[in-house]
């Protein structure tokens, strides 16, 4: 795989046992392009070790006064110079091939895993573990896999060269071998607390990362209440905590230096000292003994590649931990059975809410947080998603301890997975995933804003039957894209080119909400699930958006959780969920003359007013319930 081929066709499938076993599946994966390099550095190192030999017979050449000797030593050495030029230049070429690529295989990865996962991803894992793992912690281990071949070739390395000197000269070529291996191995007690401290700063970087990035998020709203100071506080103490760590792993890191450069020196001062003594008494000639401290001083340049190795996976391991932590992460889907996406009404079987096809349904909750989790079933995304680290059910609509009666009716003992929402007869657990998302769309009550142009947010996989401009239409745009018009002096007063910042964070509320409102709708799916997609707005822009839903979504399944009378009294169709279960179906009006508990959500009536609906304050008339609502 060359850098111009990227992206992977298909990235593969990773072994997501352990971080080490992702590390070893993605070096496998590398095997000809790891090959490649340590051939490129097996001909640099050889090269290299070729000098000492090439030195000792010109000083021996010198010595005994022949030029033709000297006159081949020195071409030699000029032949060496250029091999050793090509395989240095070739080899780091390789390995960053091999680190470039490798990195674009993890985060290929990462991305099909959380387009595969979807929301369910950050309810599993922290953001801010997301970011670092995509980033620095792909970088950490892209070092790793490129840095795997050139220790292959300074191992190789080594080994020729003991065994030549061992050859070429015994008395001094076994002190040599018998000493490098002692030399590679004599950092060895030091890498386990090395590992640990590295680990640390990871971890601590790690928390630092996730807390900028929330602080981040919420920075309109820490103005708001004059929290600046508290979080800039947290912030501090935590990137102190992560210098404290770094500076600690710095320490045992400087400490594995030093060895390497102590241990070597001991080693050529030994080295000299019995050679001189031997050349003294006429045991091995001067040639002999240059040529053996050359092969000497030239071994620390391959033994620096198991520190840097060692280096290395010390911090690619905990970062191939946290990415097998993400990449581990798994949906319980049921085999796929159906590939094309049915239409019909849709059916929760759990809570008995029934959407009919064609028709724009409201849904009424009393907690928030149940119609969260009833959006998320209806859009096929209440899964057992278990988390194999810790064996908990996390996804919402059936969170261990959480579900509601109803759920646990329909699923029977502890742990069982509900039944499935229906489409026109058809369980979405039984679609593909992408025919099911194509099928049912859900938006839930905070939208994400990519960053970009508002063109490049309305550009999303649709049917084609809804324009983006008929879409901004429905949902209200017109003063967001007067006011991006304005604020964008380089778009020629085109607000279609104009720049959204991350998150939309430079749009007020209700304007984020209006267009993630306009993106879903351009998708036009075949049924369109709306979590509180007005709460944002003011009661006259609701009002409006509202009818624009109906508009243009006449003829298509729309469901819409909210509370809102301007909302509800628009729907087609009103469903009450109390406890887990539809108990009320109607009209808006329908609902608030007979049903006290929808008139409870509706109007925010108390328990006394509830018990007395005519008592002195309760509303009335529809106009006096909408009024106070």
């Amino acid at each position: 795989m060359q850098i111009r081929d990227l992206p992977y066709s298909d990235p593969g499938d990773p072994d997501v046992r352990s971080g080490p076993h992702l590390l070893l599946w993605l070096g496998r994966n590398q095997l000809r392009g790891q090959l490649k390099a340590m051939s490129w550095g097996l001909l640099h190192q050889c090269s290299l070790a070729g000098f000492p030999p090439a030195v000792g017979l010109a000083v021996q050449a010198v010595v005994d006064r022949s030029g033709s000797r000297l006159a081949w030593a020195g071409g030699l050495i000029a032949a060496l110079g250029i091999l050793m030029a090509v395989g240095d230049t070739m080899l780091h070429r390789a390995a960053i091939t091999n680190w470039i690529t490798a990195a674009a295989r993890l985060q290929q990865l990462l991305a099909r895993k959380t387009a595969e996962l979807g929301s369910a991803l950050t309810r599993r894992v922290a953001a801010g573990e997301v970011v670092a793992v995509s980033t620095g912690d792909v970088e950490k281990i892209g070092w790793f896999v490129e840095a795997l071949s050139r220790f292959a070739a300074a191992v190789a390395a080594l080994v020729l060269i003991c065994a030549g000197l061992v050859l070429y000269l015994p008395s001094l070529g076994i002190l040599v071998a018998l000493a490098v291996p002692l030399l590679a191995l004599a950092v060895l007690p030091l890498l386990p607390r090395a590992t640990r401290r590295a680990d640390l700063q990871r971890e601590k970087a790690g928390k630092a990362t996730e807390l900028a990035s929330d602080t981040v998020a919420g920075l309109r709203v820490l103005r708001g209440i004059g929290g600046e100071e508290l979080f800039l506080g947290r912030y501090r103490r935590a990137s102190q905590e992560v210098r404290t760590a770094a500076v600690h792993s710095a320490r045992m890191w400087s400490l594995i230096s030093a060895i390497q450069v102590l241990l070597p020196g001991v080693l050529l001062i030994s080295l000299v000292v019995y050679g001189a003594v031997l050349a003294r008494d006429g045991r091995i000639g001067v040639g002999q003994l240059v040529t053996v401290y050359s092969a000497a001083t030239l071994l620390l340049f391959p033994l620096r590649h198991v520190e840097e190795i060692a280096m290395a996976y010390s911090f690619s391991r905990p970062s191939a931990r946290r990415a097998v932590r993400v990449l581990s992460l798994r949906r319980t889907d049921r085999p796929s059975t159906v590939d094309a996406a049915p239409t019909g009404d849709l059916y929760d079987p759990a809570t008995g809410l029934l959407a009919p096809a064609g028709l724009f349904t409201a849904v009424v909750c009393g907690d928030p947080d149940e119609a969260g989790r009833l959006a998320e079933r209806l859009g096929g995304h209440a899964h057992n998603d278990t988390d194999p680290h810790t064996g908990s059910d996390t996804t919402a609509g059936t969170t261990t301890g959480g579900s509601t009666g109803a759920e646990r009716n329909a699923s029977g003992a502890a742990g069982h997975q509900p039944p499935s929402v229906l489409l026109g007869g058809v369980p979405l657990d039984e679609l593909r995933l992408a025919s099911a998302r194509t099928a049912v769309l859900v938006q839930d009550k905070d939208p994400v804003l990519l960053s970009g142009t508002l063109r490049d947010l309305l550009d999303v996989p649709s049917s084609g039957r809804v324009s983006a401009e008929e879409a901004l239409s429905a949902a209200r745009c017109g003063d967001v894209l007067a006011s991006l018009a304005r604020a964008s002096v380089a778009t020629d007063g085109d607000p279609m080119s104009a720049r959204i910042t991350e998150r939309g964070r430079s749009l007020s509320g209700g304007q984020r909400q209006r267009l993630a409102l306009a993106r879903s709708l351009v998708t036009d799916p075949e049924a369109l699930v709306l979590d509180e997609p007005t709460s944002a707005v003011d009661s006259h822009t609701e009002s409006r958006v509202a009818a624009g839903i109906k508009e243009l979504r006449r003829g298509r399944t729309t469901v819409v959780f909210a509370s809102s009378p301007l909302l509800l009294d628009l729907a087609d169709r009103v469903a009450l969920v109390h406890r887990g279960t539809v108990v009320a179906v109607g009209t808006h009006r329908e609902l608030l003359r007979g049903e006290p508990r929808y008139r409870a959500v509706v109007t925010r009536e108390t328990d006394e007013e509830i018990a007395d609906p005519n008592g002195g304050n309760a509303p009335r008339t529809i106009e006096e319930v909408e009024e106070r609502a």
